[in-house]
C-alpha cells in the first residue's frame, strides 16, 4: 500500500461531508412552524381548526388534560398537610415553574399549554408552603407537650367510658 493512499482517502471523505445533505446553510438554522398568513375571509372556526396550536392538534389536547392535575391539586386544599407528599407537591412546582417558562420558548408559542403549567406551579407552590408550615408546628412543639396531649386524651376517653359503662371497663381493666 503506498503511504499516499490515506491522504486521498481523507481528501475525498473531506468532500463527501463538504457536500452532504445534512448539512445545512447558516441562514436556514432556526426554522420555525409559524401559521402561515391567515386569509381575511376564514371564519373564527377555520382559524382555530387550522391554528397550529388549534383543536386538532396534541398542543391543545394536552393542555386541556393537564387541567385535571390542577384540578387535583386544588381539590387537596381541603386535605390536612400531614397527608400530603412534599416531594410530589415539590415536583409539580417545579414541572409548573419549567414548563412555564419552556413554553414561551418553543415554537409555536403556547400560550394554553403556559397557563395551565403556571396555575400547577401556583398550586405546588400553596401546598409546599402548607407542607413546610405543618412540619415546623410539629418539630417547634416539644415532645413532652406532645405526649402530656396524648395523655389528657387518654384520660377523657377513659373516663367517658367508665361513667358511661363501669362493667365493661372493669372487664377491660382486669385483662
Amino acid at each position: 500500500m503506498s503511504t499516499r493512499a490515506p491522504i486521498r482517502i481523507t481528501q475525498l471523505s473531506r468532500r463527501f461531508v463538504r457536500a452532504a445533505p445534512f448539512r445545512r446553510p447558516v441562514g436556514r438554522r432556526y426554522q420555525t412552524t409559524e401559521a402561515t398568513p391567515t386569509a381575511p375571509n376564514q371564519s373564527t372556526f377555520q382559524r382555530l381548526w387550522n391554528s397550529p396550536v388549534g383543536v386538532k392538534t396534541v398542543h391543545f389536547w394536552a393542555p386541556v388534560m393537564k387541567w385535571a392535575l390542577v384540578l387535583a391539586g386544588i381539590s387537596d386544599f381541603y386535605r390536612p398537610a400531614e397527608k400530603l407528599s412534599l416531594t410530589q407537591n415539590l415536583a409539580l412546582t417545579a414541572t409548573g415553574a419549567i414548563w412555564t417558562r419552556w413554553c414561551f420558548i418553543i415554537k409555536p408559542r403556547n400560550i394554553l399549554l403556559a397557563a395551565v403549567n403556571f396555575f400547577l406551579g401556583c398550586v405546588g407552590v400553596v401546598q409546599v408552603s402548607r407542607i413546610v408550615m405543618w412540619q415546623r408546628q410539629v418539630k417547634n412543639g416539644t415532645a413532652s407537650e406532645l405526649v402530656q396531649e396524648d395523655a389528657k386524651d387518654a384520660v377523657r376517653t377513659a373516663k367517658g367510658g367508665i361513667a358511661e359503662n363501669p362493667e365493661a371497663a372493669a372487664k377491660s381493666a382486669i385483662r
